[in-house]
């Protein structure tokens, strides 16, 4: 074993212990191998990264189940492989459904896909109670969200704005996620 192999073992045995610099150490290394892939496989920027995103979201929280007599780059891929095969099965089923339920009747139901003045109050409602949930967060998590999702973003330019690396930005991205979710769950 190498010098090499040695601080990657370091790194996740760091990020097994629930080490927050180990697992941006290891989005760091590994990043650009599985967006790399994805972008060969789905030929489309947005589904690579996203799908990247949920690799690693996948990979830290199951991060107790990798075995070390393995590669962890091939755990990853493996992974990010199982995630895209999933996309493509959900995006197919929902095309089989389409297809069944309009009998290609489409041209005749033309919806009007406008919400209604109902649909605008819970719209409202619903985006107060995340605004709370949101404030909830530590600053650097509510501000990561609000840069990215209410001013719409890129990864760059919030990397940008923050003075930041944009892994670094990814990872707190991926954090403030999950801390919500948890605080809306627990709700």
């Amino acid at each position: 074993m190498n010098k090499t192999e040695d601080n990657l073992l370091e790194t996740i045995a760091r990020a097994k212990a629930g080490k927050q610099i180990a697992f941006s150490s290891l989005l760091d290394r590994f990043w650009n191998d599985v967006y790399g892939f994805q972008l060969k496989r789905t030929n489309n920027e947005n589904d690579a990264e996203d799908i990247t995103v949920q690799t690693f979201s996948k990979a830290f929280d199951k991060i107790k189940t990798f075995d070390e007599k393995y590669e962890f780059s091939t755990w990853l891929i493996t992974i990010s492989k199982n995630l895209h095969v999933d996309l493509i099965r959900k995006r197919k089923k929902n095309i089989l459904t389409g297809l069944e339920n309009g009998k290609n009747n489409e041209v005749h139901n033309v919806a009007d896909e406008s919400p209604s003045a109902e649909d605008n109050l819970i719209i409202e409602q619903n985006l107060a109670s995340l605004l709370g949930h949101i404030k909830k967060l530590k600053p650097h998590y509510q501000k990561v969200i609000n840069l990215r999702y209410f001013n719409e973003m890129s990864y760059s330019e919030i990397a940008n704005e923050l003075n930041e690396p944009v892994n670094n930005i990814k990872v707190k991205l991926l954090r403030a996620k999950k801390l919500l979710a948890e605080i809306i769950k627990n709700k």
